[in-house]
């Protein structure tokens, strides 16, 4: 089902059942474009379901996020101009001369070359993908590009962060809309999952420079300025707590000292990923 963001702006929900993302739609007088392809053929072909119910512009467009599975195994079913980072198109590359069958999956995941969780939710998602391929992006760019729809235009720029290094976002500046992928989420694939304060401030600062009012995460609700600001000011403050830090208890303690109280769940979890950042630097 697709939600009217905006005047010009849908989204299809995330789905955390087999990981999928929020794909957007973004509408100009001429051309409409898309924010991520789904993490299955059936996911974008429901996406396009929807898409064919409204009066807008035909679909010209198709922008990716990142290289992570979810956002790019629905590009053959979407079937227009794919547009992505240079680091996108080089992971598509690679991609491309997987098989995706249980066997391949899973020695995978024992090479370290795939993460469990992703191997669970693609099986879950997918579970055919005899002949199954990867698409592949037909044009791209290496820090920024701009998409005229006719009357809107789409700023799309490279922010890096720890989640992957290719990761962009989609800031539609008449309708004060971004949509951010997963750049605010930690590196999942090198070992315990991660921040590195040295990738995401910088990024941060990258996206607090534009003027939104809606700042749509991929997997999760779409939030307010107020909402999404809150939330990387308490990644800035558990990040500059920990500091340069490796021992969980220690600074849990000293956490608990300076505060005059524990940290609740969703810090501890901040705070060991912070921590694991700074073990892979030892």
């Amino acid at each position: 089902m697709l939600i009217k963001l905006t005047d010009r702006i849908y989204y299809m929900p995330n789905d955390d059942r087999t990981d999928r993302p929020i794909l957007g739609l973004v509408c100009g007088d001429k051309y409409s474009l898309v924010v991520d392809s789904g993490n299955s053929p059936a996911h974008a072909n429901e996406f396009l379901a929807d898409v064919c119910k409204l009066d807008i512009p035909p679909l010209k467009y198709l922008v990716l996020t990142h290289w992570h599975w979810d956002h790019v195994f629905g590009i053959e079913a979407m079937n227009i101009i794919t547009i992505c980072n240079y680091l996108t198109k080089e992971n598509l590359n690679k991609m491309q001369k997987m098989t995706w069958d249980d066997f391949m999956l899973d020695e995978r995941v024992e090479k370290g070359e795939e993460i469990e969780f992703c191997s669970k939710m693609i099986k879950l998602e997918m579970p055919d993908r005899d002949g199954f391929k990867t698409g592949n992006a037909d044009l791209t760019f290496k820090d920024s590009i701009e998409i005229d729809l006719g009357g809107i235009s789409c700023l799309i720029e490279t922010v890096g962060g720890c989640h992957s290094e290719d990761s962009t976002i989609i800031y539609i500046p008449d309708e004060k809309t971004i949509f951010l992928g997963d750049c605010i989420c930690e590196d999942i694939y090198s070992g315990e999952w991660s921040y590195s304060r040295e990738k995401l401030m910088p990024m941060i600062n990258k996206i607090k420079k534009y003027d939104a009012l809606h700042y749509l995460t991929s997997h999760h609700h779409p939030e307010s300025k107020e909402e999404f600001f809150d939330y990387l000011n308490e990644l800035i403050r558990i990040g500059d707590f920990v500091g340069n830090g490796y021992l969980e208890n220690e600074v849990i303690r000293s956490y608990t000292e300076f505060y005059n109280k524990a940290p609740n769940e969703d810090e501890i979890c901040n705070i060991r990923s912070f921590i694991h950042g700074n073990m892979k630097n030892i």
